[in-house]
C-alpha cells in the first residue's frame, strides 16, 4: 500500500478525537488520562493506516518522539530524587520552617512568583525550580492556609518566567534556533510581552493577598504547633543549604542538569544521615521511593502524635513517585508520534498559512498554530520547532525580524504547555506540586496572557521589529 498525504479531514480527526476524549472522559467522568490518550493514539493509528503507514512505521514515529523527550524524562526522575533527598536532609523542612516565620500570608503568592522566577532564571529549568523551591513554597502555603491552586499557579508562572528568559534554558535556545534569530536579541525582545504579562499576574496576586479574609488563614496556634513539630523532627544547620548550592553551581557553570541533581541528592542523603540521624536504608528509601514520616527515627519523634499537616507537607518525592507521570508522558507521546509520522500537523498548519494577509493575522496564526501543537503533542519542543519551520519564511516575506517569530513561539509554546493537562510539563507540575492542572491554570496568569499581548502587538504594530532593524533592537 503506497503512502499518501492525508487530507485536511484525515489530519483533523485525531486532534478532534483527543479533545473530545479528554474533555468528556477526563473533564466530565474523571476517567484516567492515560487510557484516554491510548484510545486517541488508536484513532490516529487508524488514520495513519488509511493513508498508507504500517505499524512498524508508526512505531518509529513513537520511538522518535520518546527519544526526543528522554532528557525531560530523566530530569523529572532526577527531580523526584532531589525532592525526596532534600526532605531526608531537612533542607525542604528548614525552608518551610523559616519561610512560614518570615513570609507574610499577604505576600505569599507574589513571593512564590518572584522566588521561583529567580531560581529558574539562574538554573534554566522550570522543572528544577518548581520541584525544589516550588515544593518548599507549597509547604509554606499549606502551613499558612493559603489556597494551594493559587500558590501552585504562582509557582508555575514564576518558573516559566525564569525558564523563558534564561539563556541556560533549552527552549530559550531552541526558539531562536528554529526561527533564525539570535539568542540575546530573542531574550531582549521577549520583554515586550513577558513584562506586562508578569506585572498583570503580580497585581492579581497582590489583590488576592490583601483581600483574602484572615479567617481563611490557618490559626496562629496551629501554625506554631506545626513549626514546633518541624523543629522537633529535624535539626537545622546552615550546611543543609549545600544541596541547593550544588545545583546552582552546576547551572552557573553550565554543567549537565541531571548529574548535578543526582549529586545534590547523594549529598542530601549523607546530610540526612549526619544531621537527622537517618539510617542508610531510610535515606536510600527517601531518594528512591519518596519520603514518609514513618522513616523518621524514634529519637526525633515529638511526645504527642505527629499532626496530619506534617505528613501532607513531607510525604512526597522519590524516583518512583515520578513513574505515573512518566507513563502518562509515554501515552501522550505515542499519540503525538503517530500524528507526526503521517504528517497531520503539517497539513493543518499549511492550510492555515494560505489565509494570512496582514502582520496581525500572521502573529495570530503563529499563536494558534503553536498552541494547537502544544495541545496535540504536549511537547514544548514540538510546539516550537514545527511552527517555527513553517512560518519562518513568511516573517521574512512580511519584512519582519526573526525575533518576532521566536518570541511568539515562546509566548504560545513554552508558556502554554505547562497548563495543558496531558503535556509533559503539565503532568510534571501537577504531580510535583500536588494540584491538578485545571485547578492551578487560572492562577498561572503569565502562562495565558503572554500570547494575548503578542496578538495585540501584532495588530497594533507595537513591539514589532522590522527585518532591517533586527540588529539594532
Amino acid at each position: 500500500m503506497s503512502v499518501r498525504k492525508p487530507t485536511l479531514m484525515e489530519a483533523a480527526i485525531p486532534i478532534v478525537a483527543v479533545f473530545i476524549l479528554l474533555g468528556i472522559g477526563y473533564g466530565v467522568f474523571g476517567l484516567s488520562t492515560h487510557g484516554l490518550l491510548v484510545i486517541a493514539a488508536f484513532v490516529a493509528a487508524i488514520i495513519a493506516h488509511r493513508v498508507g503507514y504500517n505499524w512498524d512505521q508508526m512505531f518509529e514515529g513513537i520511538k522518535e518522539k520518546i527519544s526526543s523527550s528522554l532528557t525531560s524524562i530523566f530530569v523529572m526522575i532526577a527531580v523526584g530524587a532531589v525532592i525526596g533527598s532534600w526532605i531526608v536532609a531537612g533542607t525542604i523542612p528548614m525552608l518551610i520552617y523559616y519561610g512560614v516565620k518570615i513570609i507574610s500570608p499577604k505576600f505569599l503568592l507574589v513571593t512564590a512568583f518572584l522566588v521561583t522566577a529567580l531560581v529558574a532564571t539562574f538554573t534554566g529549568t522550570s522543572f528544577g525550580s518548581a520541584g525544589t523551591i516550588g515544593v518548599a513554597i507549597m509547604g509554606i502555603a499549606a502551613a499558612l492556609g493559603i489556597s494551594l491552586p493559587a500558590a501552585a499557579g504562582a509557582v508555575i508562572a514564576g518558573a516559566v518566567f525564569g525558564d523563558k528568559l534564561s539563556p541556560f534554558s533549552d527552549t530559550t535556545i531552541l526558539a531562536p534556533t528554529a526561527a533564525g534569530s539570535q539568542l540575546y536579541d530573542h531574550i531582549k525582545h521577549m520583554l515586550y510581552t513577558t513584562v506586562p504579562a508578569s506585572l498583570l499576574g503580580i497585581i492579581i496576586y497582590l489583590i488576592v493577598g490583601f483581600t483574602t479574609p484572615t479567617s481563611s488563614i490557618t490559626s496562629p496556634e496551629k501554625v506554631q504547633l506545626l513549626l514546633s513539630q518541624l523543629s522537633t523532627l529535624f535539626n537545622w544547620n546552615i550546611l543543609l543549604l549545600l544541596p541547593p548550592v550544588i545545583i546552582f553551581y552546576g547551572a552557573f557553570r553550565k554543567k549537565p542538569t541531571v548529574p548535578y541533581m543526582l549529586l545534590s541528592s547523594v549529598v542530601a542523603g549523607i546530610l540526612g544521615m549526619i544531621f537527622q540521624k537517618f539510617s542508610l536504608k531510610s535515606a536510600f528509601t527517601g531518594i528512591i521511593k519518596g519520603f514518609n514520616v514513618s522513616l523518621i527515627p524514634e529519637s526525633s519523634l515529638p511526645s504527642g502524635d505527629i499532626i496530619k499537616e506534617i505528613s501532607t507537607l513531607l510525604n512526597r518525592g522519590g524516583m518512583m513517585g515520578m513513574m505515573n507521570t512518566v507513563l502518562l508522558i509515554i501515552c501522550a507521546l505515542s499519540f503525538a508520534g503517530i500524528l507526526s509520522k503521517y504528517g497531520a500537523m503539517e497539513v493543518i498548519l499549511n492550510s492555515l498559512k494560505n489565509k494570512i494577509k496582514t502582520v496581525g493575522q500572521l502573529v495570530s496564526s503563529t499563536v494558534f498554530a503553536t498552541i494547537l501543537m502544544a495541545l496535540a503533542t504536549g511537547s514544548s519542543y514540538m510546539a516550537i520547532l514545527i511552527p517555527g519551520e513553517l512560518f519562518k519564511d513568511m516573517y521574512k516575506e512580511k519584512g519582519l525580524a526573526a525575533k518576532n517569530l521566536s518570541r511568539t513561539l515562546e509566548d504560545s509554546g513554552t508558556c502554554v504547555v505547562p497548563i495543558v493537562p496531558w503535556s509533559i510539563a503539565g503532568t510534571f507540575m501537577a504531580g510535583t506540586l500536588g494540584v491538578p492542572t485545571l485547578s492551578y491554570l487560572p492562577w498561572a496568569v503569565m502562562c495565558y496572557t503572554g500570547f494575548l499581548f503578542a496578538i495585540l502587538f501584532g495588530f497594533t504594530g507595537f513591539g514589532i521589529a522590522k527585518l532591517e532593524k533586527e540588529s539594532d533592537n
